[in-house]
C-alpha cells in the first residue's frame, strides 16, 4: 500500500478520502484554493497546500501545481475525486510519466470511454445494446438529416464532458440544426471539445447505473445497481439500490449485469467504474456511457453491499488482486442518498457561511459532507454541500428513515433543497417505485 497520497481534490470527497486513508495508515496531502484555506479537507489532511486562486482553474484544475506538491512531499499517488481531473486523460498520463499512480484506469481507458462517441462504438463490439442514433454530426444540415432519419423526439449530446452539458432535446426535425450548434457551442466552451452526436430519445426511461470494481488481473465485480431516475436538468438529485424498476425483473438484472462486466473487461479496465444504462418498462435496455471514476452516489452501494470503494480503489491502483469468488456481490440491504445542495427554492445558488449544523444520527445512517458550524460555502464550486445516505432492510423502511434524518438535518446559513427532497420522498411514483426520468417535470402536478 502507498504510504502517502496526494488528494486532487475538495470537499465531501477529499474529507471521504483521507478517513479511509487514516483507517488503512496512509498519509495524505491536501491541496487548496484560497477560497479553501480555512475547508475541512485542509485541516484532517497531514499536508495541506495552497495551490492557487478560488477559481477552480486557478487551483483544482492546476495541474502542473498538483503534481509538483506530490512530487515534492514524497506522494506517490493522486486520487482525484470525482469531478475536476478524475476523467482527464492528459492529467492521468502526465502522472503516469512523472512516476506518480493515478488512481483510476489508464489514461487510453479514459480517453476510450470519455469520448462518448467512442464509448458506444466499444459498446457494440463488446455485443451492449445501444440507444439507435447515428455517429458524430458534421454539420447543421446533416443534424437535419439524421433527425429525420432516426425519427424526433432525438437529443443531441456532446462527445466529452458531462454533467447535463451539451446536451439538446429536439421534438422536430426543423429544430436539429439550431440545436446542434447550440449543443457544439456548449459543449466547446464548457470541455474544448464541440462534436456531438445524435441518439434517440428513449421515454419513459429509467436510469439504471452498474457499479464494477476490477483488477489488473483481468477479475471484474459488480456490485448491484443503482436507480439514479430522479434528475433535473440532466443532474441526479436522489439515488437508490437496488433499482426498484428491476424488482421482479432478476433475468434482465442479471443482463444488466453482464453486459457491464463484459464491457468492463473489453476495454481493460482497472479500478472503479460505474456503467450507465437506459431502461424501459418493455424489458429492453441501452448502454448510455461510462464513468471512468468514483461517483458521488457511491455510498448507495457501499451501504448495500458492506464494501468501502475508496478503500478497494487504493488497493486495486497499489497492485492488490480482488479476494471475493464469482462475478457479483449481490446487496442485502436497501439504501437511498439525498443530495444535499445549496440552493434557493427556485434552484439559485446559494453561498455564505454555516451558522449552525446538526447532521442526523442513528444506525445506518450517513451524511457525508465537508460542513462544520462556521464553514463558507464559497460561489467558485459545485452547489453540493453533502449526501444523506440510509439503508434498511425494506425500501420502505428506507423511506421512512430517510424522512426521519432528512427532517433531524439542521442547516443554518445558506438555503438548502431539504424541501424538494421531502417532496420526491412523498411522490405516489417515487413511493410505488416506478418513477422515470421525467418525475421532476410534473412533481408538483
Amino acid at each position: 500500500m502507498f504510504e502517502k497520497i496526494l488528494i486532487a481534490n475538495r470537499g465531501e470527497i477529499a474529507v471521504r478520502v483521507i478517513r479511509a486513508c487514516k483507517e488503512m495508515g496512509v498519509r495524505t496531502v491536501a491541496v487548496h484554493s484560497t477560497a479553501d484555506a480555512g475547508a475541512l479537507h485542509v485541516n484532517l489532511a497531514d499536508e495541506s497546500y495552497c495551490i492557487g486562486g478560488p477559481r477552480a482553474q486557478e487551483s483544482y484544475l492546476n495541474e502542473d501545481a498538483i503534481i509538483t506538491v506530490a512530487l515534492e512531499t514524497g506522494a506517490k499517488a493522486i486520487h482525484p475525486g470525482y469531478g475536476f481531473l478524475s476523467e482527464n486523460a492528459g492529467f492521468a498520463r502526465e502522472c503516469r510519466d512523472c512516476g506518480l499512480v493515478f488512481v483510476g484506469p489508464t489514461p487510453e481507458v479514459i480517453s476510450r470511454m470519455g469520448d462518448k462517441d467512442v464509448a458506444r462504438r466499444t459498446a457494440r463490439a463488446a455485443g451492449v445494446p445501444v440507444v439507435p442514433g447515428c455517429d458524430l454530426i458534421a454539420s447543421p444540415g446533416d443534424a437535419t438529416a439524421e433527425a429525420e432519419r432516426i425519427g424526433c423526439p432525438v437529443l443531441i449530446k456532446a462527445r466529452s464532458g458531462g454533467g447535463g452539458r451539451g446536451i439538446r432535446k429536439v421534438e422536430r426535425p426543423e429544430d436539429a440544426a439550431a440545436a446542434f450548434e447550440e449543443a457544439r457551442a456548449e459543449a466547446e466552451s464548457a470541455f474544448g471539445d464541440g462534436e456531438c452526436y445524435m441518439e434517440k430519445f428513449v421515454h419513459p426511461a429509467h436510469h439504471v447505473e452498474v457499479q464494477i470494481l476490477a483488477d489488473a488481473a483481468g477479475r471484474v465485480l459488480s456490485l448491484g445497481e443503482r436507480e439514479c431516475s430522479v434528475q433535473r436538468r440532466n443532474q441526479k438529485l436522489l439515488e437508490e439500490s437496488p433499482a426498484p424498476c428491476l424488482d421482479g425483473h432478476d433475468d434482465i438484472r442479471a443482463a444488466i449485469h453482464k453486459a457491464a462486466r463484459d464491457l468492463a473487461r473489453e476495454v481493460g479496465y482497472v479500478g472503479v467504474g460505474t456503467i450507465e444504462f437506459l431502461y424501459t418498462d418493455d424489458g429492453a435496455f441501452y448502454f448510455m456511457e461510462m464513468n471512468t471514476r468514483l461517483q458521488v452516489e457511491h455510498p448507495v452501494t457501499e451501504m448495500v453491499t458492506g464494501l468501502d470503494l475508496v478503500k478497494w480503489q487504493l488497493r486495486v491502483a497499489a497492485g492488490q488482486p480482488l479476494p471475493q469468488k464469482g462475478d457479483e456481490v449481490p446487496p442485502v440491504k436497501r439504501a437511498i442518498e439525498c443530495r444535499i445542495n445549496a440552493e434557493t427554492p427556485d434552484f439559485l445558488p446559494s453561498c455564505g457561511t454555516v451558522t449552525g449544523l446538526h447532521a442526523p444520527g442513528g444506525p445506518w445512517v450517513r451524511f457525508d459532507s465537508a460542513l462544520y458550524q462556521g464553514a463558507k460555502v464559497p460561489p467558485y464550486y459545485d452547489s453540493m454541500l453533502g449526501k444523506l445516505i440510509v439503508s434498511s432492510p425494506t425500501r420502505e423502511e428506507a423511506i421512512r428513515k430517510m424522512r426521519a434524518a432528512l427532517g433531524e438535518l439542521v442547516i443554518e446559513g445558506v438555503s438548502t433543497n431539504v424541501d424538494l427532497q421531502f417532496d420526491i420522498l412523498a411522490n405516489r411514483e417515487f413511493a410505488a417505485g416506478m418513477y422515470h426520468t421525467n418525475l421532476m417535470e410534473h412533481l408538483y402536478e
